[in-house]
């Protein structure tokens, strides 16, 4: 009697989209002994590569609800994806912990009644008689940053985690094939997916990672799914100022909803806008370093060396992110917004239980 994984042998899957989300499915799904093809026209200028890779699970304030228990699953699955990354890449891992600042005494106070009420000695109050906040506050001159932290929290470097899942896939002999599809159809139990060179691949099974552009190979056939771009930028700032050194600061926190990431003595990266819209914004150093009444000298003085954005995709009218089966050997699975990173691990997990399902 054959095994339930040389039987998956004889399935062709087709993921469309090379980011994080189609990575993570391609690699779930070969260990399951499926055969896999990744299409993507330019898996380089995907929305992944923009990412900073912030995986905010346990300070997550909601505690209920399809998105947390997305958020739960992947916090139990990241460190079973990290030992497996590691074999490719043994400097992979997620720097933690991860802080979450304010200057608005409504918002700790909400943050403060959070701590309380989950009783996880894995989640803190910083105040300001913390180390950590009077340097911040020392560093950014002022008195009225306060926050909270978590130590199973942190950041991953994406682009660092793009390349080690691109050696996953080769050594897996997962083949990404540099296309544009532009039409799919279903036709005697297979599907065809076409290229913009009339290229047809058959395949048992469709899913759809790639984005904005899964709504218009969908178009056709009869669901309703709205997605809507939002442009993300970040930059990295060079600080040419002695009365400041950025590694006295923690190793990423965010500020009044913007991310700081300090990568050396005098630079560090902020980020991201939401921009809804398709090409970013001019003035994008006023608008990432706006997270203060009052900027500090040294930043203000600071100069852009490089700047960077993606366009992710939000749901219209739904939760994010959208993970659907469509109909038959048909499935989406996209919309994350900024959570494509932090969900990959339980979202390749829900994939891998759906064909699974669809094929017993």
């Amino acid at each position: 009697m054959k095994s339930l994984k040389e039987n998956f042998q004889k399935t062709h899957i087709v993921i469309i989209g090379s980011g994080i989300i189609g990575k993570f499915n391609a690699l779930e799904l070969s260990e399951l002994g499926f055969r896999i093809t990744i299409i993507d026209p330019d898996q380089h200028k995907n929305s992944s590569n923009a990412a900073l890779g912030i995986l905010m699970g346990n300070m997550y304030q909601k505690k209920r609800g399809r998105s947390w228990d997305l958020r739960r699953q992947s916090i139990e699955l990241w460190p079973k994806w990290i030992s497996f990354l590691q074999k490719f890449n043994y400097e992979l891992n997620i720097e933690k912990p991860l802080i979450q600042l304010t200057t608005n005494k409504e918002k700790f106070k909400k943050l403060e009644k959070f701590i309380y009420e989950n009783n996880d000695l894995n989640l803190r109050i910083l105040g300001r008689e913390s180390i950590i906040i009077k340097n911040i506050n020392n560093a950014f001159q002022t008195n009225n940053i306060q926050g909270i932290i978590s130590f199973k929290d942190g950041r991953i470097n994406a682009f660092s985690l793009l390349k080690t899942l691109d050696i996953c896939l080769k050594n897996k002999k997962i083949v990404l094939l540099e296309e544009q599809i532009t039409k799919i159809r279903r036709a005697k139990n297979q599907w065809i997916s076409t290229t913009k060179n009339n290229e047809e691949i058959k395949s048992d099974i469709v899913i759809l990672c790639n984005s904005l552009k899964a709504v218009d190979l969908i178009y056709g056939l009869t669901h309703n799914i709205k997605l809507k771009p939002v442009l993300g930028q970040a930059i990295e700032v060079d600080i040419n100022d002695a009365e400041v050194d950025l590694l006295s600061l923690p190793k990423q926190f965010n500020i009044n909803g913007k991310n700081i990431i300090p990568k050396s003595k005098n630079k560090l990266i902020i980020g991201s806008t939401d921009e809804y819209s398709n090409k970013p914004e001019e003035n994008i150093f006023g608008k990432l370093t706006n997270f203060l009444d009052k900027q500090p000298n040294w930043l203000t003085k600071g100069k852009i060396s490089k700047k960077w954005y993606g366009i992710r995709s939000r749901p219209d009218g739904e939760p994010s992110p959208i993970m659907k089966n469509l109909e038959d050997g048909l499935i989406i699975c996209t919309g994350f917004y900024k959570n494509g990173i932090l969900l990959a691990p339980a979202c390749s997990k829900w994939v891998a239980n759906e064909i699974k399902n669809y094929l017993s």
